[in-house]
């Protein structure tokens, strides 16, 4: 039962960082610039990125002489400009187009295992058993790829206006988010 919660409290932590559903305005662009999307490549090395990043996040860190809580402030402020970038409706990150890496660049890193969701995994390792975030991050990579592979559907039933208000709800979400990551790694 304990796992179950856990579970489900990562899957929507991590739902909320990874904003695939905020996200489907810059994937319809993507898909009308590039042509298409692939879908399994990026999901897979998104997993493959959040899953070594659980495993040896902290390991990296320490090479580079930092502990985890400086770099879920950095990660929690990298958190708070997506949210004011998607609640503004402005860009702060360049998101680079083009070519046969669009799957990995910008769909897979940065747009679905980025700064933010490899920073929440961290903080998550500290709150939650590892299997249950293995479990969030599996659960959200299989949401990822259904709607990266019906993005056209989306784009169908939802509208501009749709997909525009979906980006501002999960701003303000991934800004409450940023807010209790900062007030939480630095008043500790």
């Amino acid at each position: 039962m304990l796992y179950l919660k856990e579970t489900i409290s990562v899957t929507i932590i991590l739902f909320s960082v990874i904003d695939i559903l905020g996200s489907l305005p810059i994937v319809v662009d993507m898909k009308a610039r590039c042509g298409d999307i692939q879908a399994k490549k990026a999901t897979l090395t998104a997993g493959l990125l959040m899953v070594a990043f659980l495993l040896l996040g902290e390991r990296i860190l320490h090479v580079f002489g930092m502990d985890t809580a400086s770099f879920a402030v950095a990660g929690a402020l990298v958190i708070l400009a997506l949210g004011i970038e998607m609640v503004l409706g402005i860009d702060l990150f360049k998101h680079d187009l083009g070519g046969d890496t669009t799957a990995i660049v910008p769909l897979a890193f940065p747009m679905i295992a980025g700064a933010g969701t490899l920073t929440t995994i961290l903080t998550l390792k500290s709150e939650f058993a590892p299997v249950s975030i293995l479990l969030g991050i599996g659960l959200n990579l299989a949401l990822v790829y259904v709607v990266l592979g019906s993005s056209d559907w989306f784009e169908k039933k939802l509208g501009t206006a749709g997909l525009s208000v979906l980006r501002k709800v999960f701003g303000i979400v991934l800004l409450g988010i940023a807010i209790k990551l900062i007030r939480s790694h630095l008043l500790a």
